[in-house]
């Protein structure tokens, strides 16, 4: 992530853009609901895109050869649900390939549904599920902003051993081979991510407390 225009096979592409299509029109059904109903809420809306084109355009070398970033997408997975996210996502994807050569417009559906879709969603569950346990406030949001930034890169070494399968050891030692390209590097992106995310989240909601935080912030979930 993000995987560079032409990398993938055609019918990989266009499949990955068929595949994100639903998530997107979700999503913007969605965010129609929270401006029409909560206008105030653009702000936090326009922070949650900021944060993750931001952290997403970052590229930090890896010592595997590659390089990787943060993305940024476990901010507004919490505050407005995941479903946002998959619109924020392709915006940020989208000009991320336009302006900086970050991505591609032929992987534009691939990229977007393992950093705008999958990530955002894991990040969104781990949050639910950390608050079902009932993990401290900044404990939650750490763990659902880490978890969403390695579900993303987890989930793009699967798309690339789809595409590119090993020819001794198949999908399952391509999807190894790719899986550890990143993880040295990304491991400890997604801790960086955590604490970053904390923080955001903290200085955006003030000194509301705990459970009260994000309601306040979204004025609402899904």
């Amino acid at each position: 992530m993000h995987i560079m225009e032409g990398f993938l096979p055609a019918s990989h592409a266009f499949g990955w853009t068929v595949v994100s299509a639903p998530f997107v029109l979700a999503g913007a059904a969605r965010i129609r609901t929270i401006v029409r109903e909560r206008p105030e809420a653009r702000l936090t809306l326009a922070a949650s895109g900021a944060f993750a084109f931001v952290l997403s355009a970052l590229k930090i070398p890896s010592v595997t050869g590659s390089c990787s970033h943060p993305t940024g997408t476990g901010l507004g997975a919490i505050v407005f649900g995941p479903s946002v996210m998959a619109v924020l996502g392709v915006i940020v994807l989208l000009f991320q390939a336009l302006l900086l050569a970050h991505g591609g417009l032929t992987t534009l559906g691939a990229n977007a549904f393992s950093m705008a879709i999958v990530g955002p969603w894991v990040a969104y569950g781990s949050w639910r599920l950390a608050q079902v346990v009932g993990l401290p406030f900044a404990a939650a949001v750490f763990l659902a902003a880490a978890l969403g930034d390695l579900a993303t890169y987890v989930f793009t070494s699967l798309q690339l051993a789809l595409a590119y399968p090993d020819p001794v050891s198949g999908y399952f030692g391509a999807a190894l081979k790719f899986g550890s390209i990143f993880a040295i590097t990304q491991i400890p992106l997604a801790i960086a991510e955590g604490l970053l995310t904390v923080v955001v989240i903290e200085a955006l909601s003030g000194k509301i407390r705990d459970e009260d935080r994000i309601a306040a912030l979204s004025g609402g979930r899904e």
